[in-house]
């Protein structure tokens, strides 16, 4: 039975557990009060977590076991259908395409490490909610919603360092990264995984601080709240330090903000429309100054250098002929407002009338390691859509706004 909060009951706590897989020794304990809550860390994608997380289920016999999940990614691998029920047309309605795809990218990176261990991401923790469940113990959810963390994580970033991550992921795709339990046994050791999140630090702070500092406290807090004395935490090992230093600590955490999505800046909204006012403007002033022949020549200039590059990028995705109409129609008209980009126009076409077929959506995991599969699924095929298009429309309005500046002076 699921209640509020993404807490599973299973009608209290039993006596199904056994008790010969030891005292699951790695498990850290932090005393809040007159409570007793066991940390377990696990490296996500070792067979090594499994057997831990067990143990420490069947040593430490808890009135409650939280695990660093939330109630979409308990779905998805607990149903084993992550794509299955893939909504999007609410993707395109909330602008959400490019946090798809970084989801996509990180699930893919990890699915590579657990394909070489023989144990798929997040196997321990949902060995967690089963041993748990099995015994009668209540299970809770505690961590924040995926779409949340990455939306936030996405929405915190620079240009550049969103262009930054997206190569490093786009370049993890081609390449198969080598780990075995040996490093996976060293990265749950604080040190190393103390030098681990200081190269994540300086590389993309934002990221540490949205993934990792965020997450720590709103885990810590989820487990707070929950009324049990003693409590069993499953999750990454790159939490348990900070969620101990927060539990010890007694001070609350106030969970609405952890779960906001941060609004645009001002700037950001003024320079987005600074750009297009600048054009426009200038567009103006020609047929002031010039006359309306000369307008007209930089209106068709810009229409040109807009459509053609978009267009472009829909043909190198080998998109719909419907979608390189809307590229080439759309384009001059989106790089003039910044509340939606020429993308999301053709992306959208294209999932019109190529919708992405259900055997496809589940294959895209496993398509993505494969230079030529990008433009075989329909999924895929409307990232590339989005991404060309994009690109193509970038380069276009340089081009376009390059020369009608250019023929302001007579």
């Amino acid at each position: 039975m699921r209640t509020q909060g993404g807490q599973r009951d299973s009608g209290g706590t039993g006596d199904a557990l056994d008790q010969d897989s030891g005292a699951a020794q790695d498990a850290l304990r932090v005393t809040v009060g007159d409570r007793e809550i066991f940390l377990v860390g696990t490296a996500h994608v070792s067979r090594e977590s499994v057997e831990e997380v067990r143990a420490a289920i069947q040593a430490h016999r808890p009135e409650r076991v939280c695990v660093e999940l939330d109630e979409g990614r308990f779905e998805a691998l607990s149903n084993n259908q992550r794509f299955d029920d893939l909504d999007l047309r609410e993707v395109f309605r909330r602008r959400q395409l490019a946090t798809l795809l970084l989801n996509l990218l990180l699930a893919h990176y990890q699915r590579q490490l657990g394909d070489q261990l023989g144990v798929p991401p997040g196997t321990e923790l949902l060995e967690a909610t089963r041993a748990a469940e099995a015994a009668g113990i209540p299970v809770s959810l505690v961590d924040r919603d995926i779409r949340i963390t990455l939306r936030r994580a996405w929405g915190a970033m620079r240009w550049f360092q969103k262009f930054h991550l997206a190569a490093s992921l786009l370049t993890a795709l081609v390449s198969r990264p080598e780990i075995d339990e040996e490093q996976l046994r060293e990265l749950r050791q604080q040190d190393a995984l103390g030098g681990l999140m200081e190269e994540l630090g300086e590389a993309f702070p934002v990221l540490k601080r949205v993934l990792i500092d965020e997450r720590d406290h709103y885990l810590a807090e989820q487990i707070r709240r929950t009324s049990e004395r003693t409590v069993v935490a499953v999750v990454g090992a790159g939490h348990i330090e900070g969620i101990r230093r927060i539990l010890t600590s007694g001070e609350p955490v106030a969970l609405e903000p952890l779960e906001a999505i941060p609004p645009t800046a001002r700037w950001g909204h003024a320079l987005g429309w600074s750009i297009p006012a600048l054009i426009v403007t200038a567009l103006v002033w020609i047929g002031v100054r010039q006359g309306a022949d000369a307008a007209q020549h930089n209106v068709g200039y810009w229409i040109l250098a807009n459509g053609i590059p978009a267009a472009a990028g829909a043909f190198l995705a080998r998109a719909h002929p419907a979608t390189l109409a809307a590229a080439f129609t759309a384009a001059p008209l989106t790089s003039l407002t910044p509340v939606i980009g020429v993308g999301y126009v053709t992306a959208f076409v294209q999932s019109y009338f190529r919708p992405p077929l259900v055997r496809e959506l589940r294959g895209t995991l496993d398509a993505m390691g494969h230079f030529r599969e990008w433009w075989r699924n329909r999924l895929l095929q409307i990232f590339l859509v989005f991404g060309l298009t994009t690109v193509g429309s970038l380069l276009g309005t340089a081009l376009g706004a390059a020369e009608i500046f250019r023929n302001l002076a007579p």
